[in-house]
């Protein structure tokens, strides 16, 4: 048994994010399409006697104790597999929190996947998603990453050809959050009506709504068609809210980005592009029009794959 791994864990954006309904657990019922990106937290483990769980973070506003979703993932883990050890686990920060990026569901994905590994399970991808769903409805698909149509509450994936050869522009102001039960409970109290009801009318908003275009897109791999389907139901409700998110959208789209939108419930909105040296030119286009120093601007590329061993 090795005692130590260390894994790359990229963030997530979502390029559609369609609400159909409501689930008997509470839960919207979701149409997603999930991109990885290049962007990503390093996860160390290292093997603890006993059932330590010990987490270190190098950003001073993550949590180390057991609110931490990375933390959970390994007693979760230890759980399901008693006597295995103890772990110390070390976030190498980069995603930057409170993004609507999945930084937080990246680092427990990685802790699934590198104590899958550390005690030797010999889990299957199915297995560890299973288990990623029990902590949350981001951690499956960080756990394969890639590009993914997510249905449910976002844990029934299904792969989608690779769109790795897209750039984007990553832009959030530093001191601003959104709640995402926030975002979603005021989504339900405005639009409820519009609800699918029954499984039938489910299953038809499935196969008619919003995705379709841009699941046709990514099928015939034409990566430049994919930004002009771009879609979020939560910009419904978030974007009035807070207009400083409606105005980097506005500002990325009048910079020449393929296409523009906000990720998930936000704040972070990202613009495309087709090369790199496009999107660091409109980095600095965004940084020059908007000079506060709260406003973080990150450049990244799609990537086809979820939790990495480096």
């Amino acid at each position: 048994m090795m005692n130590a791994y260390t894994l790359k864990a990229p963030a997530k954006i979502n390029l559609l994010l369609e609400i159909i309904g409501d689930r008997p657990d509470g839960f919207h019922e979701l149409v997603m399409v999930l991109q990885s990106i290049s962007l990503a937290d390093v996860v160390e483990l290292q093997y603890l006697g006993g059932d330590r769980i010990q987490l270190h973070c190098n950003h001073p506003q993550v949590p180390c104790d057991q609110t931490n979703l990375a933390h959970r993932a390994a007693r979760l883990m230890q759980k399901q597999f008693p006597g295995k050890g103890g772990v110390a686990i070390t976030i190498d920060k980069k995603i930057p929190i409170g993004a609507g990026l999945a930084g937080g569901s990246a680092d427990a994905a990685a802790v699934l996947v590198g104590l899958d590994l550390m005690w030797n399970l010999g889990l299957t991808q199915t297995e560890l998603q299973s288990y990623a769903a029990q902590l949350g409805s981001d951690i499956p698909f960080c756990i394969s990453g890639g590009t993914a149509l997510a249905l449910g509450r976002g844990e029934e994936l299904t792969p989608l050809p690779d769109l790795d050869q897209l750039y984007a522009v990553l832009a959030k102001y530093r001191s601003l959050s959104v709640a995402t039960p926030w975002a979603y409970q005021t989504y339900r109290q405005q639009f409820s009506a519009a609800y699918a009801r029954d499984s039938i009318a489910l299953e038809r908003r499935r196969r008619e709504g919003h995705s379709v275009a841009l699941l046709g897109a990514i099928t015939h791999r034409d990566p430049l068609q994919v930004p002009q389907y771009l879609y979020n139901d939560l910009e419904k409700v978030v974007l009035p809210q807070y207009p400083q998110v409606q105005h980097l959208r506005d500002q990325l789209q009048a910079l020449g980005v393929l296409g523009s939108m906000m990720s998930g419930s936000g704040p972070t909105v990202f613009g495309l592009t087709e090369t790199r040296s496009q999107a660091e030119q409109i980095a600095l286009q965004l940084q020059t029009a908007l000079p506060d120093p709260d406003l973080e601007i990150l450049v990244t590329k799609f990537c086809s794959s979820g939790i990495q061993l480096l």
